[in-house]
Order: structure tokens, then C-alpha cells, then sequence
């Protein structure tokens, strides 16, 4: 019998290679690295991380190298594989498959928040809300 993974399996392979960082860590700031949040446009709304962008989940490696999937069209955020990447979603699950991806894709520093953007503020770290 095949055993199948959950999200949450795919999730702890992903967070075992990665490197997850708590919040507190940027508390001063992200330096320069560049601030991606994986939620979707209206969670971003609703809340994010100051300085952040929004590339949702669902297009961040299309991103990467222009794929036809997104017109061909790349996010200058993701244009050099050498800049440190920050990822951050609502829980931290999004941005570990996310960071795991980005690594393969060839990205050199990428590091995701644990806890995500809820325990950004449980730590009283503040939110942008528009």
C-alpha cells in the first residue's frame, strides 16, 4: 500500500532543509535582503511585514526566469540568485516549501520566518495594514 504525504509532511521535509529564523532576528531591519510574502494579495491586505512585497505562492518560481505561466515576465525581486531572500507567509508552512524551492532553483541565501507573519506579531513586531 502506497502511503501518501500531507501538506504538513511536505512542510517538515522542507523546514529539515531550510533555515528558519525567528522574528526577533529582523527586528533591526532585513539589511539587504530582499522581503518576499507568499499570501495571496488580500491576506497581504490584511496585514504584512514592513518592507515586504507580495509574490504569491502560487507564481514564485514562474517568477524566477520569466515563464510563459506569467507572461514572461520576472519579478526584478528574484533577479539575482545571490541576494539574500527573506520569506514570510501567514504560519510559516507556505514560505518553508517556498525557501525549499527557491534553494533549488539555485538562490544562494534564502532564509523564511518562523511562525510567519502571526508570529511576527506575536513577538509585537509591527504590521503594515491598509
Amino acid at each position: 500500500m502506497t502511503k501518501f504525504l500531507t501538506a504538513a509532511d511536505l512542510v517538515a521535509e522542507a523546514q529539515a532543509r531550510i533555515r528558519e529564523v525567528p522574528p526577533q532576528r529582523f527586528e533591526g531591519g532585513f539589511g539587504d535582503a530582499v522581503l518576499i510574502d507568499v499570501r495571496e494579495p488580500a491576506e497581504f491586505e490584511t496585514g504584512h511585514i514592513p518592507g515586504a512585497i507580495n509574490i504569491p505562492r502560487g507564481v514564485l518560481e514562474f517568477q524566477v526566469d520569466a515563464h510563459p505561466a506569467v507572461a514572461n515576465v520576472s519579478d526584478p525581486a528574484l533577479s539575482h540568485r545571490e541576494r539574500p531572500v527573506v520569506l514570510a507567509c501567514r504560519t510559516g508552512g507556505r514560505a518553508a516549501l517556498a525557501a525549499d524551492n527557491l534553494q533549488r532553483l539555485g538562490f544562494a541565501d534564502v532564509r523564511s520566518i518562523a511562525g510567519g507573519v502571526l508570529g511576527w506579531a506575536e513577538a509585537g513586531l509591527p504590521l503594515v495594514v491598509r
